[in-house]
C-alpha cells in the first residue's frame, strides 16, 4: 500500500494521540517545581502549573489539595475538623522534601516530580502523574502495589475487594438488585486499603474511581468538576483507621434510643385509620413497636401527582396531629416520608418558583421536566433561601408531632447534567445533594429544638454525611434469597467509610414473592444490624402481625430479643459517637488475616458477637470461621468452641448461628413493649467465663434516651466491668462507675450476673461492699452461675 508523503505528518498526530490516551494523564512528565515553604501545618508547593498544598489534618492523615491559578477551589465537604496543634517536622534539600507529623508523611521528589506518603516508614502510596486536567476531566492518578487489596466506593455489590473495577461516582438508584450492582444509591469516592490506609478524593462531582480495570496497577480518580483534593489516612490497627477517619470527617451523633426499637413501614399506610389499627394490632399482638413510617400516601391519594404537597390529606388524615399524640401516648413515634421534588401541580409549586427556590436552566428558568411522579421541579437545596423554606416545612410538622424524618429519592433520583444548582451544574454536586439536605435538617434541629435527637433517614449522601445524623439503608433491594445474600456486604464497607447505620429493608422491598422462611430469616438477621425496620411494596405484608402464626411468632421472637439486647446496641451507638467504630464489623478487625479481606457472610456485631446470617432457602448446614485469638460460645446453647478453626453446624429454623467471644460481658434486660417502657433497673449482665481468658473488660452506657449531647454534657452513666481469673483464686468480678445524673436514672440497680459454662455447682462469692446480701442460685443442666448483686461499686470475688 502506497501513503502518500503529505499524510504522514497527520498519521504522526495520531500514532502521538494514542500512545499518550493508552498511557494515561501525563501531565506529571512536564510538571516542574519552582519552590517550597512551610505555614505552620501546611507545605505550600509551587510548581509550573499550579500551587500543590499539603496539609496535615492529624497525626493520622494529610491532605493534598491543587490550585490553578486561575480556577476558585471549591470547599470542602467531607472535612469536618480542622487540625489542631500539630508537631510537623520539615527538612528539604536539593533533590526532597520530607514534610511529616509522628505518624504520616509526605516524601516530594524535586525532579521529576513525585509525592509519596508513609505511615511511621511504612510506605502506604505514591502519585504516579498526580493531578491532572485533560480536556473536560479534572483527576489525580496513584500507583498500586501488586499485592494489595481495595475495599470502598460507597454502596455496592462487587464482593469485599473491588480491585479490578471501574466504578461509576454517581449516586443512582438501583431497583430490584440482588448479588450484583456496580452502581448503588450513595457511591463514595473512598479506598480502603488491605495496607491500613484510606485514600478519600474529596470531591462530589460525576465521574469514575478506576481501581486497576484499566490498568493493573494504577488507581485513578476523574471527575467532570469540583474539588481537586485528596487526603490520606493511615493507623497500624483496623478499628483505629476508622477512629483516625472519623476524626477527620465527622461522628454519628447518638440517635434516639427508640431508634434502635421495631419500625413498621411500608409503601404505604393510606389512611389515618389504617395507621391507627396498624399500631392497635402491634400492641395487642404483644410484639414490641417503636414507630410507624408513612410512606407517599400522607400527602396525597394517589402515587401520581402530589409529591411536594408536603402536608396532610385531610382525607385521607382528617385530624392526622391527633394520631400523632394518640401513636405518642401508645410510646410510638411516627416519620414521615419527604422528597426534593415540587410537581408543578402541587400545592408548594407556585411559591416555590416565585421565591426562586428551585434548581434552574442555564437562562434563568426554572428547570421543567416529567418524571413518574409527574411534571416536577427541583428544590435548590444548595441554596440558602431553600433551606430556609424547607426546613420551615419540617419544623410545622415537628410542632405538630412528628419525630423523626424520611427523606426519599436524593440522589437525587432524576437530576439532569445541565440543571443548575447555586453552586454548579447537576453533574458537578450531583453526589452532595443528599449529603446538604441533610445538613438541612440536622441544623435546623440544632436551632429550632437544640435538645432533641433527630431521626433522619436518608439513602444518598457524601462522605461525611454521618456528621449530620444521616440513617442510610441499602434501598430498593428485590424480595428473594438473591436481595438478602448482599445485605451483610454492604453494610460491612460502608461502616467502614463512616456510615455505621447502613441497613436494609428487612425481608426485602421489591416484588411480591411470599416466603415465610426468608422473612423468617431476614428478621434474624435484623436482630443484629443497626436498624430494624420492616418494609415492603403494597401486595405483600411488610408486618409480622399480618403474617401466619408459626411467622408471627418467631417474628415476635426476633423482635423482643432485639428489645432485650438494648443496652449493649445502645452502647454499641454510644461507642460510634464517640469513636467512629462500625457497628457491623468485618472479622479481620479482631483476626488480622489476609485470607478475612474477603469474607462477607459472617460479621462481627460489636466486637463480642459474631453472627452468620443464613442466605439460601432450606439451608440444613453452614459452614463457619470462628476467628483466631478467642473461644466462642453458641450464644443459643453454650457450646464451646475454639477460635482460628472453621465448623460446620446444624440450622435450625428458631435462629442463626450466633456467637459470644469468650470473656465477652453482654448485657440485657427483660422484654418490654417499646422504648418508653425501657428500665434499667434490673440489669441482667452475662458473663461468659472461659479458664483461658485471665483477664476482659465490658462497658454500659446509660442515659435518658432522647436529651441530646447527653453524652457531652456529662448526662450520662458509664458501668465498667472487668474479669481476672487465676486457677488459685477464682473468678474477680469488678464493677466501677463514672457516674453522673440524667433524667429517669434508676435509683437503685439490680444487677443479675449470669456467669456462663460455670463448671462447679457449689461457689464460695464474697464482695467487698459489705451493705448488700448478695444471692445466688446454680443451674446445673446448663451450668449456670447466677448472682444478684447492687450495681455499687465492688468486686465480686467467686471461687
Amino acid at each position: 500500500m502506497n501513503i502518500p508523503k503529505h499524510r504522514f505528518p497527520f498519521l504522526l498526530v495520531i500514532i502521538l494521540l494514542i500512545i499518550n490516551i493508552s498511557q494515561g494523564y501525563t501531565q506529571n512528565n512536564t510538571r516542574l517545581f519552582n519552590s517550597a515553604e512551610q505555614e505552620g501545618n501546611k507545605l505550600i508547593l509551587h510548581c509550573s502549573d499550579g500551587t500543590i498544598t499539603l496539609s496535615a489534618l492529624s497525626t493520622n492523615a494529610m491532605e493534598a489539595s491543587f490550585t490553578i491559578n486561575s480556577r476558585i477551589q471549591p470547599p470542602s465537604y467531607s472535612i469536618a475538623n480542622k487540625a489542631g496543634d500539630i508537631d510537623i517536622q520539615y527538612s528539604e534539600n536539593d533533590k526532597e522534601i520530607h514534610f511529616n507529623t509522628s505518624g504520616i508523611e509526605a516524601l516530594v521528589k524535586k525532579n521529576p516530580f513525585q509525592i509519596s506518603y508513609f505511615y511511621k516508614k511504612r510506605m502506604l502510596i505514591r502519585e504516579e502523574t498526580g493531578f491532572f486536567n485533560q480536556d473536560s476531566l479534572i483527576g489525580f492518578n496513584m500507583e498500586l502495589s501488586p499485592e494489595e487489596k481495595l475495599m470502598g466506593g460507597g454502596s455496592r455489590v462487587l464482593g469485599m475487594n473491588r480491585r479490578g473495577n471501574r466504578l461509576k461516582l454517581y449516586n443512582r438508584a438501583s431497583y430490584g438488585y440482588e448479588t450484583h450492582a456496580d452502581l448503588m444509591y450513595y457511591s463514595m469516592p473512598v479506598v480502603i486499603s488491605s495496607q491500613k490506609y484510606m485514600l478519600i478524593f474529596d470531591n462530589g462531582a460525576s465521574g469514575f474511581m478506576d481501581l486497576g480495570a484499566t490498568d493493573k496497577d494504577i488507581l485513578q480518580f476523574e471527575a467532570s468538576g469540583g474539588r481537586m483534593s485528596y487526603f490520606i489516612v493511615a493507623n497500624d490497627d483496623w478499628q483505629e483507621l476508622a477512629t483516625s477517619f472519623t476524626e477527620i470527617t465527622g461522628r454519628q451523633p447518638l440517635p434516639p434510643r427508640w431508634a434502635f426499637g421495631n419500625m413498621a413501614s411500608r409503601m404505604g399506610y393510606r389512611t389515618q385509620k389504617q395507621v391507627e389499627s396498624v399500631v392497635d394490632t402491634y400492641i395487642n399482638e404483644e410484639i414490641p413497636l417503636d414507630a410507624i413510617i408513612l410512606d407517599l400516601f400522607w400527602f396525597g391519594p394517589e402515587l401520581q401527582g402530589y409529591m411536594g404537597n408536603l402536608d396532610w390529606d385531610r382525607d385521607s388524615f382528617p385530624q392526622a396531629e391527633q394520631m400523632l399524640k394518640n401513636n405518642r401516648s401508645k410510646g410510638v413515634k411516627t416519620i414521615l416520608i419527604t422528597e426534593p421534588f415540587v410537581l408543578t401541580a402541587s400545592y408548594n409549586y407556585n411559591e416555590c418558583n416565585e421565591l426562586g427556590l428551585l434548581a434552574k436552566k442555564k437562562d434563568g428558568a426554572p428547570y421543567k421536566y416529567n418524571f413518574y411522579f409527574g411534571e416536577t421541579g427541583l428544590l435548590d437545596i444548595f441554596n440558602p433561601k431553600t433551606k430556609d423554606w424547607f426546613w420551615n416545612i419540617y419544623k410545622k410538622h415537628s410542632i405538630s408531632g412528628v419525630d423523626g424524618w424520611w427523606g426519599d429519592l436524593g440522589e437525587p433520583e432524576v437530576h439532569p447534567d445541565d440543571i443548575m444548582h447555586v453552586n454548579g451544574s447537576g453533574k458537578d454536586v450531583h453526589n452532595l445533594y443528599g449529603h446538604e439536605w441533610a445538613k438541612t435538617v440536622f441544623e435546623g434541629y440544632e436551632k429550632d429544638f437544640p435538645n432533641k435527637r433527630p431521626l433522619i433517614l436518608m439513602r444518598s449522601g457524601f462522605v461525611g454525611s454521618q456528621r449530620y445524623g444521616l440513617i442510610p439503608w441499602s434501598g430498593d433491594v428485590n424480595r428473594s434469597w438473591g436481595g438478602l445474600k448482599p445485605q451483610v456486604e454492604i453494610s460491612l464497607q460502608m461502616g467502614m467509610q463512616g456510615l455505621a447505620y447502613m441497613h436494609s429493608d428487612l425481608g426485602g422491598f421489591a416484588g411480591i414473592y411470599k416466603d415465610p422462611e426468608l422473612y423468617t430469616r431476614w428478621l434474624q438477621y435484623g436482630v443484629f444490624q443497626p436498624v430494624y425496620r420492616t418494609h415492603a411494596q403494597d401486595g405483600l405484608p411488610s408486618e409480622p402481625i399480618y403474617w401466619d402464626e408459626e411467622t408471627k411468632n418467631a417474628a415476635r421472637k426476633s423482635i423482643q430479643l432485639r428489645y432485650q439486647l438494648t443496652p449493649y446496641i445502645y452502647t454499641l451507638a454510644w461507642e460510634n459517637c464517640m469513636k467512629g467504630l462500625p457497628m457491623m464489623r468485618p472479622l479481620f478487625y479482631i483476626d488480622d488475616d489476609p485470607k478475612l479481606l474477603d469474607e462477607k457472610d459472617s460479621y462481627l456485631w460489636g466486637n463480642a458477637f459474631l453472627v452468620h446470617p443464613i442466605i439460601d432457602k432450606g439451608a440444613k448446614k453452614e459452614t463457619i470461621y470462628l476467628p483466631k485469638g478467642s473461644h466462642w460460645f453458641d450464644f443459643y446453647t453454650d457450646k464451646l468452641y475454639a477460635g482460628g478453626k472453621t465448623i460446620k453446624m446444624k440450622t435450625t429454623m428458631d435462629h442463626i448461628p450466633v456467637f459470644v467471644k469468650a470473656g465477652a460481658f453482654i448485657p440485657m434486660v427483660p422484654v418490654f413493649q417499646n422504648m418508653d417502657e425501657y428500665s434499667s433497673d434490673t440489669l441482667i449482665v452475662h458473663y461468659y467465663f472461659d479458664a483461658a481468658v485471665k483477664s476482659s473488660t465490658g462497658i454500659v452506657y446509660e442515659d435518658d434516651g432522647e436529651s441530646n449531647n447527653s453524652w457531652k454534657n456529662n448526662q450520662f452513666e458509664l458501668l465498667q466491668f472487668s474479669s481476672n481469673y487465676a486457677d488459685e483464686k477464682g473468678l474477680d468480678i469488678g464493677i466501677q462507675h463514672i457516674e453522673n445524673d440524667y433524667p429517669g436514672k434508676p435509683e437503685d440497680r439490680c444487677l443479675r450476673f449470669i456467669i456462663h459454662n460455670w463448671p462447679q455447682n457449689r461457689a464460695k462469692i464474697s464482695s467487698t461492699d459489705k451493705s448488700y446480701t448478695i444471692k445466688q442460685s446454680y443451674d446445673a443442666a446448663k451450668k449456670l452461675l447466677i448472682i444478684e448483686s447492687s450495681d455499687d461499686e465492688q468486686v465480686l470475688s467467686i471461687q
